[in-house]
């Protein structure tokens, strides 16, 4: 069985041994290359041609940024993984917009690396679960945003037509034509004529075409 070769970057030497021993417990690993920083660690790829890079995120001169960046341009297929202490925002989004497969934190135990190495290799997205609730909490809380600006939006447009107008405008968008909706609101078709012309007016509008359009756009063909 074919042994994955595991390139260890990090810019604590005794953190670089102690972690190829513990990868080396399992008789599937074996680490191939240590590196300093991200720019040693993107050189020995060439070179040894590792099947997952662990990386360190904060090293001098060349970080796990820089080293992730490169590695994943010039070596798609290389798989690489973050080894750090850091779980803020800042260094969690720099490092997956860097092109991480995984990111989890070095007080991990021992057998949940070996696992995680091999859950990256195997092509899964390998997160740490105190680095999944931050990631899970930053999506909730944009979530909850966008439906607070969703509503907020709502609130405007509610503010901003009659419900007269809401109806004309649900149907101009559904393609009636003025006798159609005169018909279904029970109106005088000049009635209408007139609310389509002051709706025109009020938006800035051209024709009925770009009433129709920004109805959709905004929402204003659904059901009120």
């Amino acid at each position: 069985m074919e042994k994955i070769k595991v390139l260890i970057a990090d810019d604590v030497m005794i953190l670089r041994q102690g972690l190829k021993a513990v990868l080396e417990q399992d008789t599937g690993i074996e680490v191939t290359a240590l590196a300093q920083n991200g720019k040693e660690a993107f050189e020995k790829c060439g070179i040894c041609q590792p099947d997952v890079v662990l990386m360190d995120m904060r090293m001098p001169e060349y970080d796990g940024a820089y080293g992730i960046s490169a590695i994943k341009k010039k070596f798609p297929q290389i798989r690489v993984l973050v080894l750090t202490t850091f779980d803020d925002d800042e260094t969690i989004e720099k490092a997956l917009d860097s092109g991480a497969d995984g990111y989890i934190l070095k007080e991990m135990e021992d057998e949940k690396v070996i696992a995680s190495v091999k859950g990256v290799y195997a092509g899964m997205n390998i997160f740490g679960s105190e680095v999944y609730q931050r990631m899970r909490s930053r999506m909730d809380s944009a979530s909850g945003q966008k439906s607070k600006e969703k509503n907020r939006n709502q609130e405007q447009l509610d503010m901003a037509f009659s419900n007269r107008e809401k109806d004309i405008l649900k149907l101009v968008a559904g393609g009636y034509d003025n006798k159609e909706i005169a018909g279904k609101l029970y109106l005088a078709e000049g009635t209408v004529r007139n609310q389509i012309s002051r709706l025109l007016e009020k938006l800035s509008l051209k024709d009925r075409t770009q009433l129709a359009v920004y109805a959709v756009k905004h929402g204003l063909d659904e059901e009120w």
